[in-house]
């Protein structure tokens, strides 16, 4: 009905907000905060010190705020956090032993090493982590055809287990990108080019994981209606 707004619609927006607190608290305020400092005078070592902790602190606090969630999706983003953290204070410990700022730049290759290792890994689990973080992203209804998919269609269960395969090896590739840029680019250039570098990164992953999942689909005769499989007969 017009004007009526859904669970659906309020999910919706629900993930749109929070999409935009990560792009403003991941992205946005460390690169303002580190360019900032940096017109001010900070020296690089400083500017990227405090550039850097916004997102840790964002991280301690969404891991603290959940210390008992219950179901394999939470607790998987849970312990990505956890990796995260603690990439973050080797990077930091490092850094302060040896003086140069450009141990603080290899936190972000870090982070999607550590994405990149554990979507590979969730492959040797039931459920590849792709699977549960669905699960953590949708209300219940999708949620129930999320897990109809699961349980109904093998076809399904191949295609995420592969998309997970390939998140993980371009977060690996990023990642390594990310380390070239970090120790050969002009110090002051890198976080405007991992930032830039995030946004290819996941033009790529969407590109290429809706490019390949209608494709697979298709060619064994399913295709996606909203978030439930069906085959293409009956769509």
């Amino acid at each position: 009905m017009p004007g009526r707004t859904t669970m659906t619609d309020r999910t919706d927006r629900a993930a749109r907000m929070a999409l935009s607190r990560v792009m403003l608290v991941e992205i946005l305020a460390p690169l303002v905060l580190f360019y900032g400092l940096r017109w001010l005078g900070a020296n690089q070592f400083v500017a990227l010190l405090a550039g850097g902790a916004i997102p840790a602190l964002g991280s301690i606090r969404g891991f603290a705020a959940k210390p008992h969630a219950s179901g394999g999706g939470r607790s998987r983003v849970s312990g990505v956090r956890l990796f995260v953290l603690g990439a973050m204070a080797v990077t930091v410990v490092s850094s302060f032993i040896s003086g140069s700022p450009r141990a603080l730049l290899l936190r972000g290759a870090l982070l999607m090493v550590a994405l990149g290792v554990f979507l590979l890994a969730s492959l040797l689990t039931r459920r590849p982590f792709l699977y549960e973080a669905g699960r953590v992203m949708f209300d219940e209804r999708r949620q129930r055809a999320w897990s109809q998919n699961w349980e109904s269609f093998s076809h399904f269960r191949t295609l995420l287990r592969r998309v997970s395969m390939i998140w993980g090896i371009l977060c690996l590739a990023d990642a390594g990108l990310r380390v070239a840029i970090a120790l050969l680019m002009p110090v002051d250039a890198v976080p405007a080019l991992d930032d830039g570098l995030l946004a290819v990164t996941l033009l790529v992953l969407m590109v290429v994981q809706r490019w390949y999942a209608r494709a697979f689909l298709r060619r064994n005769g399913l295709r996606f209606q909203g978030v439930r499989i069906v085959p293409l007969a009956e769509a």
